[in-house]
């Protein structure tokens, strides 16, 4: 799925590239053949530009093994459309490797359309440790970590520090300044990505993540979301949109709307992602030089963010599973990652990475955003993923909206995943 734009085109092509790889006799239970030769990476749109340079290096060492970029279109939706059409063809796939949005890995794992990877293959002992969770299903390990993400808490700081204050830890410090320093400035409280779509399910799952609660346990198979945590999470959010200190226009919020309200100076903490960072420190925005970010708040202390980012992953019927496997070695390695993060403004999954001097220089926000993907989880695993998001949206946004209370959105919300996990 694609979350961002322009300044953060860099995670919408991490989110949507696709790759491709092996072929199986039984889908998803290894290859059927294990050759070398060309292979295809399609992607939604590689909107930067640093993919093919990438490419054209490997081309250059591999004549016999070219990689071929085939881009898609950049709707995550029609994106993930036209990947499944292809894992589904009665022919060999015109995709060998997909690099897929890590909510996807369960429901493309399930289904056969990938295959299991060796974990001695790739160097996941130097990844950060939860993104490798997220290209796991059933203990198995199904793709290989490309990119992450994890939100973070924008906020003013020359508005803090004309107040005395300092960036908020918990829920209530956040709260308390959004509803009394917001006003003063004339400016909002707290924004999001609160519109019905693939943003409000990230937004919803880390409220209740932070509060102690789950959505889904058992890879999909069990319901976990009514509970007093997370009717805590739910209403959290829908008190903010009550009492005023969250806009009622940030319930049309996606991402790049709230990194406009933010860097247009009309709002005072923001939750999205790193790549908003880009954007707000613009020669056109008017906070440049005075905000910061700091990792999510939660109840008590730091919060919970949910994973973002990208896994690729080899498809069961590729002809050239050991090219394949070879290039997601190449796309993760240490020099490449390093690239992914310069010239393409993605969080690499190398822990090494954000701690190096020259890049910290460069990307001041890589300690808080190391921080929060360090406590950040996956969302919720499941076969049925785009049935459970699609859920969580249409819940949350009637408790958000005032037309349900957290209770009640709760105990909806429950029901229809279990309607969901019946019929998987």
């Amino acid at each position: 799925m694609r979350w961002t734009r322009a300044a953060g085109r860099g995670l919408l092509v991490a989110v949507l590239l696709l790759v491709g790889s092996v072929a199986s006799g039984v889908p998803g239970d290894g290859p059927r053949s294990a050759g070398r030769g060309p292979v295809t990476l399609a992607t939604a749109g590689d909107l930067t530009g640093y993919l093919g340079p990438l490419l054209d290096d490997w081309n250059r060492e591999r004549p016999a093994e070219k990689v071929t970029l085939v881009e898609l279109p950049d709707s995550a939706d029609e994106t993930r459309a036209q990947m499944i059409t292809d894992l589904r063809s009665g022919a060999g796939g015109r995709f060998d490797i997909l690099n897929i949005d890590v909510a996807w890995t369960s429901e493309f794992a399930a289904a056969g359309w990938i295959a299991p990877l060796e974990r001695d293959r790739f160097a996941l002992d130097d990844f950060l440790p939860p993104v490798v969770d997220t290209a796991t299903y059933e203990g198995r390990l199904y793709a290989v970590p490309y990119v992450t993400n994890a939100g973070m808490l924008f906020y003013r700081e020359d508005l803090l520090v004309a107040e005395g204050e300092r960036p908020p830890r918990t829920w209530a410090e956040l709260e308390r300044q959004a509803r009394t320093i917001a006003p003063k400035y004339g400016v909002g409280g707290y924004a999001g990505q609160f519109l019905p779509y693939e943003g409000l399910t990230v937004n919803a799952t880390e409220a209740i993540y932070s509060a102690g609660g789950a959505v889904l346990g058992d890879e999909g198979g069990r319901v976990a979301v009514d509970s007093a945590a997370a009717r805590s999470g739910v209403a959290f959010l829908g008190r903010g949109v009550r009492d005023g200190w969250i806009p009622r226009e940030a319930l049309t919020y996606k991402e790049e709307e709230s990194r406009q309200a933010f860097q247009d100076g009309r709002l005072l903490f923001l939750r999205n992602w790193p790549y908003a960072w880009a954007g707000a420190s613009g020669s056109d925005s008017k906070v440049a030089g005075r905000f910061g970010a700091v990792p999510l708040p939660g109840p008590d202390g730091p919060g919970t963010s949910v994973l973002g980012g990208a896994n690729l992953a080899v498809s069961s019927r590729t002809r050239h599973a050991e090219t394949a496997r070879d290039l997601l070695a190449y796309l993760t390695s240490d020099a490449v990652q390093r690239r992914v993060l310069t010239e393409g403004a993605l969080p690499p999954v190398r822990a090494a990475l954000y701690e190096d001097a020259s890049l910290l220089r460069r990307f001041p926000y890589l300690p808080a955003l190391r921080e929060s993907v360090l406590a950040a989880r996956p969302r919720p695993k499941s076969p049925q993923y785009e049935q459970v998001s699609l859920a969580v949206q249409a819940v949350m946004h009637d408790a958000m909206a005032q037309r349900q209370s957290s209770e009640a959105a709760v105990r909806r919300l429950a029901a229809e995943l279990d309607a969901i996990a019946r019929r998987g």
